[in-house]
């Protein structure tokens, strides 16, 4: 499956009844939403010493890409070509790969 397959499988469970900017709106905070659940997960493994719940990190991470995915789709947007410019970018602040030299000195 592709970015793109998996926006437009994603689309279907769009709200139909939200206007263009409220779904936007709805995406973007559920993304907020989706990331402080992952955050939370992992904050209690690394400082509560509980065990990484997989199951339930790979639920917000899916309930997270489904908001990306439609706040991308709302703006016009192609997962893929988000992913595509995302690794070129990369690729330009660490063609080498990571290292801290390259980023305390990385192009914008």
């Amino acid at each position: 499956m592709t970015l793109d397959d998996y926006q437009h499988a994603a689309a279907r469970t769009i709200n139909g009844t939200l206007s263009e900017p409220q779904r936007l709106l709805d995406a973007a905070a559920g993304l907020a939403e989706e990331s402080g659940e992952i955050l939370g997960l992992v904050r209690k493994h690394v400082f509560q010493s509980r065990p990484l719940d997989h199951a339930a990190l790979e639920k917000e991470l899916g309930d997270a890409l489904w908001c990306l995915s439609i706040v991308a789709a709302s703006a016009g947007l192609a997962l893929d070509r988000v992913a595509a410019a995302n690794i070129e970018k990369l690729r330009l602040r660490y063609p080498d790969g990571y290292n801290d030299t390259a980023s305390r000195n990385r192009p914008s």
